[in-house]
């Protein structure tokens, strides 16, 4: 039996499925996609997605929203006790310059446990992890050759 490349195989199958005739929806199906169809058209447009709103409604509804949003960050910042003037930004700096020192204390933390490491600890951690990248890629390419290889 001649082996065929998989090229002459794929136009050899592409010819097959094109010369078959198309075959039609059955009634029942095309019917009740029509009606599908018809029905999600006949909704009104709040009940639409997003973007089929007018674009009057679109623009009210971010304006509002953004507004909600404002109002319920500057509620939350009054009533946490973090704004002691009546600027509505003094809030979130503040927090920026919690989340400021909170990072700059992990990171002074980090740096004494990294300095308390033995060096050769370090580099005998990086030497594994870099075995075991090579073994998990050499295991996963001898994987993909014997489950995908051509016969």
């Amino acid at each position: 039996m001649p082996r065929n490349n998989p090229e002459d195989l794929e136009k050899f199958i592409h010819q097959t499925l094109r010369a078959l005739p198309e075959r039609r929806a059955p009634r029942s199906l095309e019917a009740r996609v029509f009606a599908a169809i018809a029905a999600r058209q006949a909704l009104p447009w709040w009940r639409q997605s997003f973007t089929h709103w007018p674009l009057a409604a679109r623009g009210a509804f971010l304006v509002v929203s953004a507004v909600l949003a404002a109002a319920l960050l500057a509620w939350f910042f009054r009533t946490s006790g973090q704004v002691e003037s009546g600027s509505l930004l003094a809030g979130p700096l503040a927090m920026v310059a919690k989340i400021h020192a909170i990072s700059g204390g992990v990171g002074a933390f980090l740096a004494v446990v990294m300095r308390s490491i033995p060096s050769l600890w370090l580099y005998g951690a990086l030497a594994f992890v870099a075995t075991m990248y090579a073994a998990f890629f050499g295991l996963s390419a001898a994987a993909y050759r014997s489950f995908f290889a051509q016969r």
